[in-house]
């Protein structure tokens, strides 16, 4: 094998050699440039600037190429320090201390969001018992999903209604939002043809957050992405083979995610509007989608029991399995109900996410465990048992060999969390929503209380279910809510078929530096039928409710001198 290679001795003479030759072409090429520069006319000058212009970027990359990690990590945090101080001298802020504030409020925002993790405690912050509310709606059928890009609100129905909702001013009397603009798919399931929007009955709606774009699904397989601004089609895409069940926007991005009945998700660029992949995984239909910052989704499986955390950059997923049956809860009367559906998601940052399913749960989980680390148990109680007359077809009771049917919990239909902290709402068909948050050790869930009920025991949910078995059910035919002295009207009464909340006003630093607005808004989506089906029908309102929570310091709107500032 020796003629393959060459002799060591000769590889030493020749790198001599060649060492020796270049290190006299260099020092002589040198003083030739030297010469030239000396000599260079003024049309050469010109075009050596032209060329030094060109190359910009290669001296730039010159200039750092010999930096560390540490000092490229120095340089710009420094870069974005005098970017961000520059926006706000454009801003119009000159008071040296107010720019201090507003700067160290930007970069612990920055840096908690970057780390993705819970950085903002807002259920002592918020007063949600004294919650004030308002109802508003129009002529459709169930409201099947509610979106928000503040100042604006977006509610569809299952009769293809889109409508266009303007939120008040928070100093403002006007309480009910206003309607701005309404448009109805008019075309039949016949119609494939059809390209002015849905032919099938509207599921869901995600709005982006720089207000560009409002996207619906349907069940008609579509996903329509219309202009905001005349609620008028902008693309129609048909890639789904199965309605489409629930739609997300990545949190300042214009890039969406979808879940069908086909068991898929797929993932969109609506700057370019065009469809990018699709992932598969899940066993059953994927009834719930969502997302924050980064690049990554989770999903609900309903009948398969899992929950599906989606890494869209390295095609990945992790699996979390649902418990199965709901643990007893100490000082409960023993009951087991199974989990048959996991029915609803929502992330609290980007290693922790909530699940609600059919029996009524509440699941807290995070990424790096693969069972829920905590479960609340019939989360929003269970219904009064049915009266003979209703399980029954004897006229005379008394001889029924048939006991009444035990009540079933009621399902979570809906969750919606506020994004990076403590603070996250439920709903069903109670009549109310509910307010929970996550323990500072981010190993419980504790209930808050209902959202605009005074007086609720704040941190025994089992004084609450007792409390709730005890009262009249709203729900009874029967008998009327105000032939029970002391009964509450629930402010939401229906099925909450979906909850969206988005914060406005003032930011200040309120507790510990952390920063939090003026006003909290809860918009909740209501109807008399669930969001997927006709299998459950109860007596409510076919429309939406707006809560405005104040936080404590500002409890009394009087006493505000100017308008909260917008953001």
């Amino acid at each position: 094998m020796g003629f393959f290679t060459t002799p060591s001795s000769a590889k030493k003479r020749k790198r001599t050699e060649s060492s020796g030759q270049t290190g006299k072409s260099v020092s002589t090429s040198g003083k030739k440039k030297r010469v030239e520069d000396e000599e260079i006319s003024s049309e050469e000058e010109g075009e050596g600037r032209g060329r030094t212009i060109d190359d910009s970027d290669d001296v730039e990359e010159d200039e750092f190429a010999d930096e560390t990690a540490a000092d490229k990590r120095r340089r710009l945090a420094l870069q974005y320090l005098e970017n961000t101080k520059a926006e706000i001298e454009e801003a119009g802020f000159n008071a040296e201390d107010v720019d201090r504030d507003i700067l160290a409020e930007r970069l612990k925002e920055s840096v908690a969001e970057d780390k993705g993790r819970i950085y903002r405690h807002l259920t002592d912050i918020f007063s949600f018992s004294t919650a004030s509310h308002s109802h508003f709606g129009n002529d459709t059928r169930t409201l099947t999903s509610i979106a928000v890009c503040h100042p604006y609100v977006y509610t569809v129905s299952k009769d293809r209604h889109l409508t266009k909702w303007q939120t008040p001013d928070p100093a403002s009397p006007a309480k009910k939002p206003k309607q701005v603009l309404h448009v109805r798919c008019a075309a039949r399931k016949t119609d494939k043809g059809y390209e002015g929007g849905h032919i099938d009955e509207i599921l869901t709606i995600a709005a982006s957050q720089d207000g560009k774009f409002v996207a619906t699904g349907g069940k008609d397989n579509r996903i329509v992405v219309w202009n905001p601004v005349t609620l008028s089609p902008l693309k129609i895409f048909k890639q789904h083979r199965s309605p489409v069940m629930g739609l997300v926007f990545r949190r300042n991005t214009n890039q969406m995610y979808s879940c069908s009945a086909d068991r898929t998700v797929k993932s969109w660029s609506l700057d370019e509007l065009a469809y990018v992949e699709t992932l598969f995984g899940h066993q059953d239909e994927v009834v719930g989608i969502t997302a924050l910052a980064n690049e990554r989704c989770v999903t609900v499986g309903a009948r398969d029991r899992t929950a599906r955390l989606w890494k869209i950059v390295d095609e990945t997923q992790l699996v979390f399995r649902g418990s199965g049956e709901s643990k007893k809860r100490k000082g409960s009367d023993g009951d087991y109900f199974t989990e048959g559906s996991m029915d609803c998601v929502t992330m609290i940052d980007e290693e922790h996410f909530v699940t609600g399913s059919d029996n009524g749960s509440i699941s807290f989980w995070t990424i790096n465990k693969k069972k829920p680390i905590f479960t609340v148990s019939v989360a929003h109680g269970k219904p009064d048992p049915l009266l003979p007359s209703q399980y029954s077809a004897e006229s005379d009771f008394s001889t029924s060999a048939f006991p009444a049917p035990p009540p079933q919990p009621r399902p979570i239909t809906a969750l919606a969390a506020v994004p990076y902290s403590d603070t996250f709402f439920s709903g069903s068909y109670d009549g109310y929503v509910r307010v929970w948050r996550i323990s500072s050790d981010k190993k419980r869930v504790e209930p808050v209380g209902r959202l605009g009920v005074p007086h609720e025991p704040a941190h025994s949910l089992e004084v609450a279910v007792a409390r709730e078995r005890t009262e009249t059910a709203f729900l009874s035919k029967t008998i009327t809510a105000s032939s029970t002295p002391g009964q509450v009207n629930p402010p939401a009464r229906g099925v909450v078929n979906g909850i969206s909340v988005f914060e406005t006003g003032e930011k200040r630093d309120v507790r510990g530096g952390m920063v939090a607005g003026d006003y909290l808004y809860v918009a909740v989506a209501l109807g008399k039928e669930m969001r997927l089906g006709r299998w459950l029908k109860v007596p409510g309102k076919n429309g939406a409710v707006l809560f405005k929570v104040l936080r404590k310091e500002v409890e009394k709107p009087k006493a505000i001198s100017s308008p909260p500032v917008h953001e």
